[in-house]
């Protein structure tokens, strides 16, 4: 169990290694319409702590397809992504179960999670990475994890899709 756990945080980490080193060769894959999106949104939430671009993505894609189907294929691929931080969390159980704080965490992460990861996906924020990464920790069930995700998710691209779409219908007013 323990070796599953390191190999965890490895893997997490190496993740994030190679999306960065090849991150040039990568951003080829938006000409592949939305199964691009879907892969570029995997990759860009699968880096540990390294921003991405994807609203800017999402925007561009909502301007040219239907925003519902951006907002679902984006958050798909994004909740995916975000499992990597899930995973480096899981490894590192073992190193913060010791600390009272965690414990006092795990609590929490058990009766609020789900709401808590809802949330923080939902929002533009810098810290969801470290949510993945308590969910992780804590233990919370990859099913619960996945479905929180993807619905915040859904619900921050659903904005930007649209927001896309709208601002071409705003610059055909200016052009």
């Amino acid at each position: 169990m323990k070796h599953k756990k390191i190999w965890g945080i490895l893997i997490a980490v190496l993740i994030s290694l190679l999306i960065f080193i090849f991150r040039d060769s990568l951003a080829n894959l938006q000409s592949y319409g939305l199964l691009g999106l879907f892969l570029l949104n995997i990759v860009g939430s699968a880096t540990l702590f390294l921003p991405t671009p994807l609203f800017l993505t999402a925007f561009v894609a909502g301007s040219i397809y239907n925003p519902i189907l951006v907002a679902v294929v984006a958050s798909l691929g994004s909740a995916i992504g975000e499992l990597t931080g899930y995973l480096a969390g899981y490894g590192a159980e073992d190193i913060l179960e010791k600390d009272p704080k965690v414990q006092k965490v795990r609590g929490w992460m058990a009766k609020r999670g789900f709401w808590t990861l809802f949330l923080l996906a939902a929002i533009p924020n810098p810290i969801f990475d470290m949510a993945g990464f308590v969910a992780g920790a804590t233990e919370v069930p990859v099913s619960k994890y996945l479905v929180a995700v993807w619905l915040g998710k859904l619900i921050k691209f659903a904005v930007i899709a649209y927001t896309g779409a709208h601002s071409v219908v705003f610059l055909d007013k200016f052009i």
